[in-house]
């Protein structure tokens, strides 16, 4: 076995031609290959080259600060993306919203399984996974803008059975990061969250012919590495590039933490609570939805704080808490960490692990939304001004037994405040009062109207509907005077005014039904 080549960034950026198809590793804010991704941007910014790259990633890319897919995030520099989560890369979003830039939005776990089809050679990947969806190429295809008129995704029929396929295509250069590597090229992952999805992406980029650039923390004398640890073999490996202390950083702004590893367990007692805020507050609600000894997902949002109401509430060891990025078992981490668990006692790559999620192998998942209509429609990808992409969510919600949304129903301005352990809603700033009449002042109107009609008929009961105080519905349930009570927001003609009303959705409102 030959010795690999060891570059500086620059001298690896270098080997990145215009009009490349390029793949990065990590997983959000962990495993960023940020010297190499840096030293691109930098040599794009000094010299207009490499341009009109195709940048192709599956889990979120960086921390919204520049980091991760940001660095790709200039004019010129890409001319499509291909992405699983985009929310991460914010200047990547807002190229692709005022369409200066060909853009897709594909499933997470779907592109995690590109790699091993492109890998293999094989003609795409074939699954029933974005059926329906918007990455149905009746609905789009993925496509996120105008510019975008290539077709990547196919309808497919296999013995009658309807399935989309999701074409393969060349990689010509991939930037992993891993921990060590030896004077062979062979690399491990041991000090990351998990090893991801860099076998695949490696050997997708070596039999298209192309270049695996790989960033380490430190070079070992060859042989000398565990070939049990081993994740990326120098046999895919063109070059290795040793980063600095910041640069390999194991997940952004974040010190090495070993329980994040396996290197060592910690006390669920020593994880810190959190605050108790609106998204907790949430996150205690559907915990209650958690059935005994359940496979669990949580996603971003609201619902990664369900890790930590578990372990604040001494329950972490009645489920098998389990993340995208590869962890079964332990408390998943939010925020910069997300992606990684402390304690967990496996951890698989990032493929492999949605190969048990399509597979229906979750008996529940929480997940968050941004928009939601009344027959249960939901959309977590694009939202007023901000592309985040469908990460995981299409991949999940098909094939899990059971599915909780959780969101605030805001769209902003939503004061909340905590004091002495009790939640205080006030109210949203622009909003005018509810209205729950016609002009008459005689017959009831509104979305909670309606509600209670249908919930009525649901429950077999004759609805009759009593004008009474706020405090007055509370008091008359207690009294037994009323079956059914219901809290909503209305629509008044001022909010008609300030929204497009003719397309149905749920937004702002928080809804209790009690049935006596």
């Amino acid at each position: 076995m030959k010795k690999v080549r060891v570059l500086t960034a620059e001298e690896a950026a270098l080997l990145v031609k215009d009009g490349d198809t390029i793949a990065t590793g990590g997983f959000v804010s962990c495993a960023c290959p940020e010297a190499l991704s840096k030293a691109l941007e930098k040599r794009f910014l000094e010299t207009g080259h490499p341009k009109d790259l195709t940048l192709f990633f599956a889990a979120g890319q960086g921390h919204r600060d520049g980091t991760g897919g940001d660095h790709y995030g200039h004019e010129g520099m890409v001319k499509r993306v291909i992405g699983g989560h985009w929310d991460r890369a914010p200047k990547l979003g807002d190229l692709a919203l005022a369409n200066k830039i060909e853009a897709y939005n594909l499933p997470q776990g779907v592109i995690s399984h590109m790699y091993r089809d492109i890998a293999a050679h094989n003609i795409g990947t074939i699954t029933t996974v974005g059926l329906y969806t918007f990455a149905d190429p009746r609905n789009g295809g993925g496509k996120l803008n105008d510019c975008t008129t290539e077709d990547l995704v196919k309808v497919i029929n296999i013995e009658g059975k309807e399935l989309l396929l999701y074409k393969a295509f060349p990689i010509n250069v991939v930037f992993l990061r891993a921990s060590y590597a030896d004077e062979y090229g062979n690399c491990t992952v041991h000090r990351e969250i998990g090893p991801i999805d860099v076998t695949a992406m490696a050997q997708a980029c070596k039999n298209s012919g192309g270049k695996v650039i790989v960033q380490v923390e430190k070079i070992v004398q060859g042989g000398s590495l565990d070939p049990k640890l081993v994740a990326i073999p120098g046999i895919y490996v063109d070059s290795i590039v040793v980063g600095s202390i910041e640069d390999n950083e194991q997940c952004l702004g974040m010190p090495y933490d070993g329980s994040l590893t396996g290197e060592f367990r910690i006390p669920v007692d020593a994880i810190p609570p959190i605050p108790l805020d609106a998204k907790k507050i949430i996150a205690r609600r559907a915990a209650m939805e958690l059935p005994e000894n359940a496979i669990v997902n949580l996603g971003t949002g609201a619902p990664e704080k369900i890790a930590n109401v578990a372990a604040e509430e001494g329950i972490s060891d009645k489920m098998t808490l389990t993340v995208e990025a590869g962890s079964i078992a332990g408390v998943p981490m939010g925020g910069t960490q997300f992606g990684a668990a402390a304690n967990s006692m496996a951890i698989l790559p990032h493929n492999v692990q949605f190969d048990f999620y399509q597979g229906g192998g979750l008996d529940v998942a929480f997940l968050g939304l941004a928009e939601t209509a009344p027959n249960g429609d939901l959309n977590v990808s694009k939202f007023g001004t901000r592309l985040a992409g469908a990460g995981g969510f299409i991949d999940i919600t098909q094939n899990a037994k059971k599915v909780v949304y959780c969101g605030t129903f805001t769209a902003g301005g939503l004061k909340v405040g905590v004091e002495d352990g009790k939640l205080i809603i006030g109210f949203e700033a622009g909003y005018p009062p509810m209205e729950y009449t016609d002009d008459s002042g005689l017959e009831f109107i509104g979305f909670d109207v309606d509600l209670a009609k249908e919930l009525g008929s649901m429950f077999g009961l004759e609805v009759e509907f009593v004008n009474t105080t706020f405090d007055g519905i509370f008091a008359g349930l207690d009294k037994g005077q009323y079956d059914m009570i219901i809290a909503a927001v209305s629509i008044t003609p001022e909010r008609q005014e300030a929204y497009e009303m003719t397309e149905p959705y749920i937004s702002n409102q928080l809804v209790i039904v009690t049935k006596k």
